[in-house]
């Protein structure tokens, strides 16, 4: 770690230089293609000229902005381009020597159809990574399925571990699906540039990113939980299968809290700290597997005492005794927390229409780096003159292109 009287120059960010176009719509493609600008790659944000992504649409919005595409496609330029259309796609076949990734999440075969499949693309740039986002990969009897998020969690297993048994089965309220596919993306991207960096004589090469197979892969313990101990894992509440005690409480003040005992000692300090020291000496608590097998009773003698306790009683027993808890965190909660602002973990990005607004922090933090400048997502075609223009474009050949709505 340099000293703090160093003056070398600050560190760049780390994928400073790598240029990245997204041909993509809504969620998935577009969260990869937005970290990965976060840690500082160029990004440009490729749209069909009606501006008709459903990100544009899709809640939270006002009668005037879309919020969300504001958050998620933040820092990115913004281009308008119909590549099915000849002129467009001779554009983007310009654009694409000049790019590093080219981001795309249509249904397999689509840009095939288009004219611009991988061998034209690689002769337009030997180098190109294509990184190809689907619901289910390029390959198999489900490669030409449409899905969204909620399709891929249900399928990957994911949707059958949230809920109740009176509930059934549940979704989170947010796409996390997507999310999830996203930071795979956001990875593979990286990952390749590494490559690309160790044995660049091998040029490019595309990346078969399949959403449920992104989502599964969360899901390490399953398929042996299944294979040698016959145990399909299912919805069970908030409580564990895996490890106990594990689970949801409410306080006397109605106050909802998490709270995790899972090794031997925080059981120990758990069950000094809420007047249970005879599950010490109980053969059935000893360890976790068998705490698991018996959490009936030790969910019981929790939820009592929770019962009987205001949530500030239960911050100060807990904080003392050093047992992991937290209250349930709603928004406001989140952004009132003293770690979130001695973080910084919500910052403030720049946006043309309300000054500024907030969004996540950017992850990870990179010791030295240099500050970075954040803006909002851009609007339709925002940079079509100086992107455009770049290509060698007039700006009566724009003006031409904008008429025939090809850009």
């Amino acid at each position: 770690m340099q000293p703090e009287t160093d003056h070398s120059p600050a560190r760049r960010p780390m994928l400073e230089g790598v240029n990245i176009l997204d041909l993509s719509t809504v969620l998935a493609a577009p969260f990869a293609a937005t970290l990965c600008a976060d840690l500082g790659a160029h990004v440009t944000k490729v749209e069909l000229p009606d501006g008709s992504d459903a990100l544009r649409g899709l809640a939270p919005t006002t009668p005037e902005h879309a919020l969300y595409w504001k958050v998620v496609n933040r820092n990115k330029r913004g281009i308008t381009l119909d590549v099915r259309k000849p002129e467009g796609r001779e554009l983007f076949l310009k654009a694409i020597a000049r790019t590093d990734v080219l981001v795309e999440n249509f249904r397999t075969g689509t840009l095939d159809k288009w004219g611009l499949d991988l061998k034209t693309l690689h002769a337009a740039n030997p180098q190109l990574v294509v990184l190809r986002i689907t619901g289910f990969g390029q390959t198999g009897p489900y490669a030409k399925r449409p899905g969204f998020a909620r399709i891929f969690e249900a399928m990957s297993g994911l949707t059958n571990l949230i809920g109740t048994p009176e509930s059934g089965p549940q979704h989170p309220n947010l796409p996390i699906g997507d999310l999830i596919t996203g930071v795979f993306g956001a990875f593979s991207i990286a990952s390749a540039m590494a490559s690309l960096r160790a044995r660049p004589e091998l040029g490019g090469f595309e990346i078969d990113l399949s959403a449920t197979e992104a989502i599964f892969r969360l899901l390490d313990p399953l398929a042996v939980e299944q294979e040698v101990l016959g145990y399909t894992r299912s919805h069970v509440g908030n409580r564990a299968d895996y490890t106990a005690p594990s689970n949801m409480y409410r306080s006397k003040d109605h106050t909802w809290v998490t709270l995790v005992a899972s090794s031997n000692p925080i059981f120990s300090r758990l069950c000094h700290a809420i007047g249970h020291v005879e599950w010490l000496s109980d053969p059935r608590f000893e360890t976790n597997p068998g705490r698991c097998r018996h959490v009936e009773v030790i969910d019981q003698g929790i939820s009592e005492w929770f019962a009987c306790h205001d949530f500030s009683e239960i911050e100060q027993i807990l904080g003392q005794a050093d047992v992991p808890y937290t209250k349930v965190f709603n928004i406001k909660d989140v952004l009132a927390d003293p770690q979130v602002k001695y973080r910084q973990s919500v910052m403030r990005i720049e946006d043309p229409d309300l000054g500024t607004i907030p969004a996540p922090c950017v992850v990870p933090r990179v010791s030295g780096a240099a500050p970075q400048a954040h803006r909002s997502g851009p609007s339709v075609g925002e940079h079509n003159e100086s992107f455009f223009g770049a290509l060698g474009l007039s700006a009566n050949d724009i003006q031409r292109l904008k008429v025939k709505g090809v850009i």
